[in-house]
């Protein structure tokens, strides 16, 4: 199969997400012919990962900007979808700019600078009075202009993070609408333009621009605000919302966004987390008109810089990819991938996946369908293969002890599924997720389902337990984040072989063309 990811563009096509999986918030910059983006990360550490790209479609992870716990503390008492909020990445007077927010104890909002976006990035400078959704742009004369959720706005001094005076109101978008957010304000052209979020991010996600002479307004919202929203849609894209624009090289405009792709029947439930989209932007007597945004996307008019990725990881470095985030920390004496060369070694500090503290380490599921393996050495301790959306959603597939049991936590109930003895020595461990397809609609129709099983050598699995993915949805569970999948210790010392992500979509773009049709047939 061939894909955009890989490939380029195909038929002058590319597809929407283009950064799939819990991805959300995003902000991007552009300096020279390179982009580069920023997105939320939560509870999980290292936080705020940071991407690059030619052609604002292929995306490489470069790194993350909090990867030192000098820089990012999130202690066991941060709640899931607590931690790091919605970041601001500028490129300013020859060094990049990081702000955002630390939602947990001791936390609040944070500045960074880099000369390289790949880092390292520096120690936080905070600033005290500023809440979420962060934003930093600098006038003229030179001066920073900070403006956050609400929607308020102070200056500050980003080498101290000291504000000068109080933080005041700006224009906060539709008159009622709930929850005015994620502000961005550019120069552009005779005017100052202030893009926010209005909604809520669920369903009523929606954005708005206002434009005014100077960076404190006065602000005059668009005539036809919202100029981007999916809400009261059936369209396959939703929550669409908290953008960022910006400008191509050719003087062509495009903004990233967030969004979410729910599955299944009714309230439909999204499973990946909101994710990165890209949509055309267009001008017309001064206001920015935003073109349709949809699983399938004509390509940009310029050539495709596709990048490779690496879906296996055999542990032989003897650091873990930028990809691999743990839970709210990554302490060194509970990893390793040189205690056995071309193993990862994980140290148990908590009994389960209930435990704020457990030792994890996983990557996001970036597919409505998709195969995890990995291959477990449990003979010093017990643990396994997870999907995990918080402490009390997730499922698990774990070896120890002379057995494999199949394990799930919904809510306030956890039970052990299955089990099956297992001969000594390494185990292989395998879940498949599997989409509902389209024409397989009903009210109750579950969005996926997540199979968990041993493989042997010959890959012939053995499914043990089968379980409906709609419990492991943000509908569900709640919060802002989407699945990760990954390996934990749950008791003493447990080692990995390898981990191998393989994407199950057998045609991601015929899938995202039926569901179109389906949800826009008249």
């Amino acid at each position: 199969m061939k894909t955009p990811a890989a490939d380029g563009w195909i038929d002058g096509t590319f597809v929407n997400p283009v950064i799939p999986g819990m991805h959300p918030d995003p902000s991007v910059c552009r300096v020279g012919d390179d982009y580069y983006l920023a997105c939320s990360s939560f509870e999980y550490f290292p936080g705020v990962p940071i991407f690059h790209s030619r052609d604002l479609v292929h995306w490489r992870q470069i790194g993350n900007s909090l990867d030192r716990p000098s820089q990012l503390s999130l202690p066991p008492g941060t709640p899931s979808s607590g931690g790091v909020y919605a970041p601001t990445l500028r490129h300013h007077d020859g060094r990049f700019w990081l702000i955002t927010t630390n939602v947990g104890p001791g936390g609040g909002a944070m500045l960074f600078s880099s000369a390289d976006p790949a880092g390292p990035w520096s120690e936080p400078v905070h600033v005290p009075g500023v809440g979420i959704d962060p934003d930093l742009a600098w006038d003229e004369q030179g001066r920073c202009w900070c403006t956050f959720a609400g929607i308020y706005q102070v200056r500050i001094d980003p080498g101290t993070g000291r504000s000068f005076g109080s933080p005041r109101p700006l224009w906060s978008g539709t008159p009622g609408a709930q929850a005015p957010e994620a502000p961005h304000l550019y120069r552009i052209g005779d005017y100052w333009y202030l893009l926010i979020a209005e909604g809520g991010t669920e369903r009523g996600h929606a954005v708005a621009i206002a434009r005014g002479p100077a960076p404190d307004g006065p602000f005059e919202p668009c005539p036809a605000n919202p100029v981007l929203t999916h809400r009261g849609t059936g369209l396959p894209i939703q929550n669409t919302g908290h953008a960022d624009l910006v400008q191509a090289p050719d003087s062509s405009w495009w903004m990233v966004l967030l969004g979410a792709r729910p599955r299944g029947g009714t309230p439909g439930w999204h499973v990946l987390g909101r994710e990165t989209f890209l949509v055309p932007v267009t001008w017309a007597d001064g206001w920015p008109v935003i073109g349709e945004l949809a699983p399938v996307m004509a390509a940009p008019p310029w050539p495709p810089h596709p990048v490779a990725v690496s879906r296996r990881d055999d542990f032989d470095s003897d650091c873990l990819d930028p990809r691999w985030i743990s839970v709210r920390s990554r302490p060194a004496g509970s990893w390793s991938t040189t205690d056995r060369p071309g193993w990862l070694t994980l140290h148990a500090r908590g009994a389960s996946l209930d435990d704020p503290g457990v030792t994890f380490a996983g990557r996001r599921q970036e597919h409505l369908s998709c195969r995890t393996r990995t291959v477990i050495d449990p003979a010093e301790g017990r643990g396994g293969l997870a999907v995990r959306l918080d402490e009390r959603h997730h499922y698990e597939i774990e070896a120890g002890d002379g057995e494999v049991r199949v394990m799930a936590r919904i809510g306030s109930l956890r039970t052990t599924v299955a089990t099956r003895p297992t001969p000594a020595g390494p185990v292989r461990l395998r879940i498949d997720v599997l989409a509902t397809r389209p024409e397989e609609q009903h009210p109750c129709r579950e969005p996926d389902k997540l199979r968990l099983g041993v493989e042997d050598t010959d890959a012939a699995f053995e499914v043990l337990a089968e379980f409906d993915g709609r419990y492991l949805s943000t509908e569900v569970a709640g919060g802002f984040t989407g699945r990760v999948i990954g390996v934990y210790a749950a008791a003493g010392t447990v080692r990995f072989d390898w981990f191998d992500y393989e994407p199950l979509d057998e045609d991601v773009r015929r899938q995202s063309s039926e569901a179109r049709r389906v949800i826009l047939a008249p």
